[in-house]
């Protein structure tokens, strides 16, 4: 772990060599446009419906990639064709997104799911610094404007609770809100920036955050604050609350707030503690913050986004604050991960493995598992890992 620049070198031989020309090479639709998600372990598509939140999030990688590492035009170009897939049939023309369509761009499934709009918001916002388009960026400042306007119901007319009954609110929204407005920060207006980010980390280190609990996160409270001791208000995703602990702080480094960058960081290290599998090692899907039984049957299965989402967490926490701790914890998740989640003959990670770390589904991508969380992390961590490097060779003698 003392060779920061081997890992650096690691991480991003990975992203160039691997990851990258697997998406490039099958998922880009060249007839209908847009990108195909579901690979089997080759990359044969093996469904070909389209799902609105991993269009935009590759849309947001590419272009990610060419606005930060290189002007490469196959990113670019990658980025561009998938984004006017999703402006001609991603919404219902007054950029309420789908959450799914056919191969050629017909409707599936309506716009219940806030996701499609926070990662349609993230893709047209990159990309309208790549390429200087402005109806790109409308389209994102359009898209954010009706996802703050959906915060108290995000499903709005296709939410299924029956009204006042147990009315909860989720984690999920504030935590992406939290990345979301840092992404975007080029195209709002400062006083909804700086409101924006105060609410999220109030939210996120305040409401759902519970030092009653040790200090762990919770998907769901009641309106006024309050626990609720029922299926989804025992709920936890150890997963969400690390992820959303390196949005922290990064939110932390942007408003210079050095307490809450460690508050993150300690958050991280007790989420993992809690959420680590003491018998067969890796992160637990889901857990139930009484130890109940679990309504989701798969709470037991180790994600690849869960351990790739706890390496950035762990990095940036060792990076930001010194601690030693999040240093050791990223050697054993880094371990896991590399050894589990790495397919030894074919490109791209598998995403779904059992409790004991079996490979459960062989895919490379699917309705939930597309371009994101691998590159994205592997890009983060060789970034901070070489950051680290750099910092540790300004103190050599």
């Amino acid at each position: 772990m003392d060779n920061f620049n081997l890992l650096a070198l690691q991480y991003q031989t990975e992203l160039f060599g691997n990851i990258l020309p697997f998406w490039l090479k099958h998922s880009q639709d060249r007839e209908f446009g847009g990108y195909f998600t579901c690979l089997d372990r080759q990359g044969n598509v093996f469904d070909t419906d389209k799902f609105i939140w991993l269009q935009g999030r590759q849309v947001w990688l590419f272009s990610m990639l060419y606005n930060k590492v290189e002007k490469r035009q196959e990113w670019l170009d990658c980025a561009i064709q998938g984004a006017e897939f999703l402006k001609k049939y991603g919404h219902d023309g007054n950029f309420n997104w789908y959450f799914s369509l056919t191969r050629e761009g017909k409707p599936l499934v309506e716009p219940y799911n806030i996701f499609s709009f926070t990662f349609a918001a993230m893709a047209f916002g990159q990309l309208s610094i790549a390429t200087g388009n402005q109806e790109y960026a409308d389209i994102a400042k359009r898209t954010f404007d009706n996802i703050l306007s959906r915060r108290d119901n995000p499903k709005g007319k296709w939410n299924k609770a029956y009204p006042g009954t147990r009315p909860l609110k989720g984690f999920s929204l504030p935590m992406i809100l939290s990345n979301l407005t840092l992404e975007i920060e080029h195209l709002l207006d400062k006083e909804i920036v700086e409101q924006t980010m105060d609410e999220c980390i109030r939210e996120v280190m305040e409401v759902f955050l519970r030092p009653e609990l040790g200090g762990i996160i919770v998907e769901n409270v009641n309106p006024n604050d309050t626990l609720s001791d029922s299926f989804n208000g025992r709920l936890v995703n150890p997963g969400h609350g690390i992820e959303a602990m390196w949005f922290i702080m990064d939110l932390g480094v942007r408003l210079n707030r050095p307490k809450l960058i460690e508050k993150a960081t300690e958050t991280t290290l007790k989420t993992l503690e809690y959420g680590w599998d003491k018998e067969f090692d890796g992160i637990f899907y889901f857990m139930d913050r009484k130890g109940s039984p679990l309504q989701e049957l798969e709470w037991d299965q180790k994600l690849w986004w869960v351990h790739v989402e706890a390496l950035i967490s762990l990095l940036k926490g060792y990076q930001l604050t010194g601690s030693e701790e999040s240093l050791q914890w990223f050697k054993k998740v880094h371990d896991y991960t590399w050894s589990h989640f790495k397919d030894p003959e074919y490109p791209e990670w598998w995403g779904y493995l059992n409790r004991r770390g079996e490979v459960l589904l062989d895919l490379k991508g699917g309705k939930w598992k597309g371009c994101f969380h691998v590159p994205r992390g592997l890009y983060q961590c060789w970034k901070v890992l070489e950051a680290i490097n750099a910092d540790k060779s300004k103190q050599l003698p």
